[in-house]
């Protein structure tokens, strides 16, 4: 009985531990790229980078995302999930350090590899949820991705003070979110030591992923919905900073805005995939969202005081804050199983962010060539429409394949 009850409290205590390296691993997936969006303007004068240099600068990790995400599902099938979360993170470490180096040829590379290793735990984090916590997919969810959102609503917020007010630069602003990196390295690097039989049989279950994912039309219309979600968001947290300040607004405080367009979607960012998980149709939830965005875009683009511009980044934050972890609950939701599940993330991540990569580029092009926000906005008010679309249709009570 005394041995039962040890073992309980082992498992206990690791699932615990599993959670919190979870949270952990989603607090690094958003930092090393929203972080960057406020200091854009210091580097772009540090470094030297025109505008669409400056778009690829942020586009460059969706680039990554694109073509690495349907290899993850591959390498996770030879090393388990959790060897291949902790190369992820050593990825991730590595190249926030190497960014931080103020040359273009650094700065780029850098960002490449942070690029990888966020690819890795974008595509994984789904997966491990729906294999370890199959009956609570919707609250974990929930969980891990109001975290992220969390910190990433951080990261924008405290970039301009890092660098300024604590004479970090934009250099220094960077290496602060190495630490929660090397946090994760080293609980997830724990929790491989202590679960070496779990590894072990989740090695002999392991079979390659077939091609049959990329012929759903359920996937893709969940990877398109992905990608237009992601094109909003990547957008708006490389060039919101900017259209603010187009707007008269001071830089710094166009920065707190930027982190409070992504704190006021936290509640969005809960709630959401517990209500998703209770129905068997998320339509209206997407039909909603999707207004939201509208409404909030277009505020942007008519809005001509500082009260109309506030509530418009209450829309965009609250539309942004829920459509991403819906769209990860499609995953689940979706999805039967955790190889079934990584399969569609891998997918789904790989075509989406193919949108999504094109996002800050075109949009500091399309700056670029008309010295106004005008057509980038209406650009924008036309993808919330497309997001509202797929998302409604992802929403359908069907399985993939």
């Amino acid at each position: 009985m005394e041995l039962l009850n040890t073992k309980e409290h082992a498992r206990t205590n690791y699932i615990y531990l599993l959670v919190a390296g979870i949270v952990l691993i989603a607090f690094n997936l958003r930092p090393a790229i929203t972080s960057l969006g406020p200091l854009v303007g210091m580097i772009q004068e540090d470094v030297g980078l025109a505008h669409w240099s400056a778009g690829l600068l942020m586009s460059l990790p969706l680039i990554v995302f694109a073509f690495m995400s349907p290899l993850v599902p591959r390498i996770a099938a030879r090393l388990t999930n959790e060897r291949t979360l902790l190369i992820g993170l050593t990825f991730l470490f590595v190249g926030i350090s190497i960014r931080s180096i103020p040359t273009p040829l650094l700065l780029f590379t850098g960002t490449f590899l942070a690029g990888l290793g966020i690819a890795i735990g974008n595509v994984l984090l789904p997966a491990v949820v729906k294999e370890r916590f199959p009956n609570k997919f919707g609250l974990m969810t929930s969980v891990y991705s109001t975290s992220m959102g969390l910190i990433a609503s951080l990261a924008s917020g405290i970039s301009i003070p890092l660098a300024i007010d604590w004479n970090l630069g934009w250099q220094g602003a960077q290496m602060v979110w190495a630490l929660p990196v090397i946090a994760a390295i080293v609980l997830w690097g724990f929790l491989l030591k202590n679960n070496r039989e779990g590894t072990r049989r989740n090695l002999q279950k392991q079979t390659s992923p077939s091609n049959q994912m990329w012929r759903s039309s359920l996937a893709w219309q969940i990877a398109i919905f992905m990608g237009f979600q992601s094109f909003s968001f990547y957008v708006t947290v490389s060039w919101l900073t900017e259209i603010l300040h187009s707007h008269g607004i001071s830089l710094e405080t166009a920065g707190w805005l930027l982190s409070f367009t992504q704190l006021v979607g936290l509640p969005a960012s809960f709630i959401i995939p517990v209500l998703a998980g209770r129905f068997r149709s998320q339509v209206w939830l997407s039909l909603i969202l999707g207004i939201f965005a509208v409404i909030g875009y277009s505020g942007l683009l008519f809005g001509s005081t500082y009260s109309i511009l506030i509530v418009s980044i209450i829309f965009i934050g609250v539309a942004l804050g829920g459509s991403f972890p819906l769209a990860l609950t499609y995953i689940g939701l979706r999805s039967r199983n955790g190889k079934q599940a990584a399969e569609l993330s891998g997918m789904a991540q790989s075509t989406g962010y193919v949108l999504a990569a094109i996002g800050p580029l075109f949009i500091g092009y399309l700056y670029d060539m008309t010295q106004s926000w005008t057509v980038p906005l209406i650009l924008l008010i036309v993808v919330s429409v497309l997001l509202t679309v797929f998302g409604m249709f992802s929403g359908r009570d069907r399985y993939v394949q």
